[in-house]
């Protein structure tokens, strides 16, 4: 899907990051927040819509800048314009939502590390006009938004019993996977029914 001489719809550029590249089922991407920030369901859908935010506006902006950028210096412009896009959603968050920002702020500003969405201002919106850049980059952040969501429901149903901090089972069985450790055999059971369903229904039925 990176292929600037691709005719591909809206659509498609949507269901490409969320399902056959999803940038953490699929491709394995920025796996440190999907293990790091995820024992809770706040946290993971928040730190979701800082990446999907920084996603769109980084490929928005270099799409836009590819004109004037030298390919001898683009990454150094690429990690640039990350790292400013990273700075505003950092000072938002920390503005509007100071509790949530407690526990993620420092993994919102390693955003600036994430590969994914370096990989994409490479890949994609550096060889593409503004708007099917806007379009990728919305399908690649909400690709990481769900599978953020996916694991982080997923570890705070099961390791603390509740969602959203609300209890709802009064119990908790796996207390384990609240923990670091959790976070790694969580992302693994979900990565793998992810592409087995992937695999036995999307791939089949032309899913892109």
């Amino acid at each position: 899907m990176s292929a600037t001489n691709e005719k591909v719809s809206y659509v498609e550029l949507i269901t490409n990051g969320l399902l056959k590249e999803n940038p953490i089922f699929r491709l394995a991407l920025s796996l440190c927040p999907a293990i790091a920030v995820t024992n809770n369901l706040k946290n993971g859908v928040f730190m979701g819509l800082a990446v999907v935010v920084v996603q769109v506006m980084v490929n928005l902006t270099i799409s836009a800048m590819r004109s004037f950028i030298s390919p001898r210096i683009r990454l150094p412009i690429f990690m640039l314009v990350i790292s400013g896009w990273v700075t505003v959603v950092n000072l938002v968050m920390d503005a509007a939502v100071p509790d949530v920002y407690k526990d993620v702020g420092l993994y919102i500003q390693l955003i600036v590390a994430f590969a994914s969405i370096l990989a994409r201002a490479e890949m994609f919106a550096s060889k593409n006009p503004v708007v099917p850049s806007a379009f990728d980059g919305i399908g690649q952040g909400i690709g990481f938004f769900f599978a953020l969501v996916v694991i982080s429901a997923f570890r705070e149903v099961i390791g603390k019993g509740s969602i959203w901090g609300m209890d709802i089972f009064g119990t908790k069985p796996l207390l384990i996977l609240i923990l670091p450790a959790g976070g790694f055999f969580a992302v693994g059971i979900l990565m793998a029914a992810f592409n087995w369903f992937y695999e036995k229904f999307g791939a089949k039925s032309g899913a892109h």
